[in-house]
């Protein structure tokens, strides 16, 4: 039976509420530097020139709107990220690792801090740890409960 460890809400939630903040700002900056005239009029100079603060407003939105696609492709990304726990190994989706090559799991941070340390052997670079945190990832408990019942 496989156990599988989706994406965190934790993280997907966070990127999803950046993005609306981003978006907000940006809104609202677009309505203090082009809409609202009284703040047109307080940020302006006598001979007519954009003070720094509506130069920023009329500016800013741009980089704002950049800033929550990069993170909306982001979110894209990884909201299909998981880890599979199988009969054969772990794999996180870039690499597979076989129960046989791992050393040891160091789960003594897993309660109060939500992590805990793979160390495998890797063919090419010698023992290498893996950190799983349930910051990126759900279901941790049953996944380390199953990769302990392996390896023991």
């Amino acid at each position: 039976m496989a156990i599988e460890a989706p994406a965190s809400k934790y993280k997907l939630k966070n990127l999803i509420i950046y993005i609306v903040a981003l978006v907000a700002i940006a809104g609202w900056c677009v309505y203090d530097g082009y809409f609202n005239e009284k703040w047109i009029e307080e940020h302006t100079d006598v001979d007519g020139n954009p003070e720094f603060y509506l130069t920023v407003n009329r500016n800013a939105p741009a980089y704002l709107g950049a800033a929550a696609i990069v993170i909306g492709i982001y979110l894209s990304v990884v909201k299909n990220k998981k880890i599979l726990a199988d009969e054969n190994g772990i794999d996180n989706g870039r690499k597979t690792i076989t129960y046989d090559s791992i050393e040891k799991i160091n789960k003594t941070q897993f309660e109060p801090k939500g992590y805990f340390t793979i160390t495998y052997k890797n063919e090419q670079a010698g023992e290498t740890d893996l950190k799983i945190s349930d910051r990126d990832y759900d279901n941790l408990q049953e996944l380390l409960d199953h990769l302990v019942a392996k390896i023991s």
